[in-house]
């Protein structure tokens, strides 16, 4: 496993994209930066990470996806990875907020950027962006979010993380090749935040509803429950749950 360690870096999503168009790089190709200071997030967000206290790093997966309409089978693969890493390493309740951001109890721990390169032939080469706090005791100025750290009490190393959700990620996608997606999907409803619980939605518009979490289609589309019973279904952009 080829892994790039950098000191800092705007974004390892980016500077993996930008070596990947320059060499023939292996699957599993990593870049680790010790500072990302133009991290991205879902939502064209921005990703703030506390120097030296974060993980952040970026993988390249390909000869994985058949076609381009399986891409969100990745982002369950790698939450997954990330989600049983924390558990294996931890012992503590993790979740899996939809599409793929980490969450310790209702705050969030980790997030997940998923960029997919279709080539002509059809050949999807993806650049797999992850970033977890770590080791930062002060959060003040992000109430939603949490780290290891404050949830557990103790330092951890981020070497052993990082290695730890690349031995998960090998692992799911080589079940994955083998089984296909069936077992991955059943995994990630199981550990789905708040999936079956009344909750507060809002749209683009700033309207809010109430709805329940039924699941999350083949297209990565989340579908709920309205105070009607009839089901809705959404895009990433669509809707936003309130937490």
């Amino acid at each position: 496993m080829n892994i790039i360690k950098l000191d800092a870096i705007g974004s390892t999503n980016t500077y993996l994209k930008k070596i990947l168009t320059e060499s023939n790089l292996d699957n599993l190709t990593v870049v680790v930066a010790e500072n990302q200071f133009h991290g991205k997030g879902q939502r064209g967000s921005v990703w703030e990470s506390e120097v030296g206290s974060s993980l952040t790093f970026s993988v390249l997966v390909k000869d994985l996806l058949v076609s381009p309409e399986r891409v969100f089978d990745l982002n369950i693969l790698v939450a997954l990875s990330v989600y049983s890493s924390l558990k294996n390493l931890l012992g503590l309740t993790f979740s899996v907020k939809w599409p793929n951001d980490i969450m310790s109890y209702n705050k969030k721990v980790g997030g997940i950027l998923i960029e997919n390169i279709i080539k002509a032939n059809g050949e999807t080469l993806s650049i797999v962006g992850i970033g977890i706090n770590v080791n930062q005791q002060n959060l003040d100025d992000l109430p939603q979010a949490t780290s290891l750290y404050r949830i557990s009490g103790q330092k951890w190393d981020k070497d052993l993380l990082m290695h730890t959700i690349l031995e998960y990620l090998d692992s799911y996608c080589q079940k994955y090749l083998t089984n296909g997606s069936s077992f991955v999907w059943e995994e990630y409803h199981k550990v789905l935040y708040r999936i079956g619980i009344p909750s507060v939605f809002e749209l683009p518009s700033g309207v809010r509803f109430m709805g329940i979490i039924k699941g999350v289609n083949k297209h990565g589309m989340l579908e709920i429950q309205k105070e009607d019973d009839t089901i809705e279904i959404f895009d990433i952009k669509q809707v936003k749950m309130l937490y």
